[in-house]
Formats: C-alpha cells, sequence, structure tokens
C-alpha cells in the first residue's frame, strides 16, 4: 500500500538487459503505480535507480536513512491502524475498485462507501470531532 525507502535502496526492472520482459504482472502494475512514462523509462533502460529517483517518480512515499527504515514504517502502520478500522479498509478496497473504473462508476462507489460508514464508525468519528476528544473506534 505505501512503500518506504532507505536511502540505500536501489529499484529497477533490468530484465530488458537478459533480452526478457518482466513477469509477475510487473508491464502492467508498474505504469499503474508510477505512470507510463516513469514505467518505460525503467522497463525499457533496465537502469537501477536510487531512492530519490523512486521518490520522485512515485515508486515509494518516503526515504529515510537505513537505521530509520524499521521505525519510520512502525511509525506509520501505528499511525494507520489508529485510524476507523472499516473507514481504512474501505479507502483500500474504493481506490483499489475505482482506479480500474470510469472516473463517474469510481466516484459513485465512493459516495455509497461514504454514506454506508455514517452508520458506524462516522457517526463516534464526527461525534469526537464535536466533542474534542480521540474518537474510540470499535473493532481497535
Amino acid at each position: 500500500d505505501v512503500r518506504i525507502a532507505s536511502t540505500k535502496a536501489k529499484f529497477g526492472q533490468p530484465e530488458v538487459n537478459l533480452g526478457l520482459i518482466p513477469g509477475y504482472a510487473a508491464t502492467q502494475r508498474l505504469p499503474r503505480l508510477i505512470g507510463l512514462g516513469n514505467a518505460l523509462y525503467l522497463l525499457l533502460s533496465g537502469e537501477m535507480v536510487g531512492a530519490e529517483d523512486a521518490l520522485r517518480m512515485g515508486l515509494v512515499q518516503k526515504v529515510v536513512e537505513p537505521e530509520a527504515l524499521l521505525p519510520t514504517a512502525v511509525e506509520l502502520a501505528k499511525t494507520i491502524a489508529a485510524k476507523g478500522p472499516r473507514a481504512v479498509r474501505l479507502v483500500k478496497r474504493v481506490v483499489r475498485e475505482g482506479i480500474l473504473k470510469d472516473f463517474e462508476s469510481g466516484c459513485a462507489l465512493e459516495s455509497e462507501e461514504f454514506g454506508s460508514l455514517f452508520e458506524n464508525e462516522g457517526a463516534e468519528g464526527m461525534k469526537a470531532f464535536l466533542e474534542k476528544r480521540e474518537p474510540k473506534f470499535s473493532g481497535k
């Protein structure tokens, strides 16, 4: 879902250097992740890029020193885990399903799920906000 890289990390798709194309859906997933131009650059050149270039391309969301990699990932996991569990699940689902649909259908899916959250944890989240307190989501 989210990628954090060490400043020492290297990324690439070197298969073309061997006269091959990448397998395991890399030719399909990479353009969806980092855009057509960046994906074709990596896939056609076979070049390895550093973490800062990977960040610029959108291949990773954050770059940290090697010793900070695990603590940063754990802190992000804790931050996400503190959110409404159903909302987190639905964000992941709606984004992943919606990106494969036309824009209007994706918006309709979002609208449907947005409304569904007000029946439970969305109501608690709004109440907590108005009462200036942390929400108490069930399922934590």
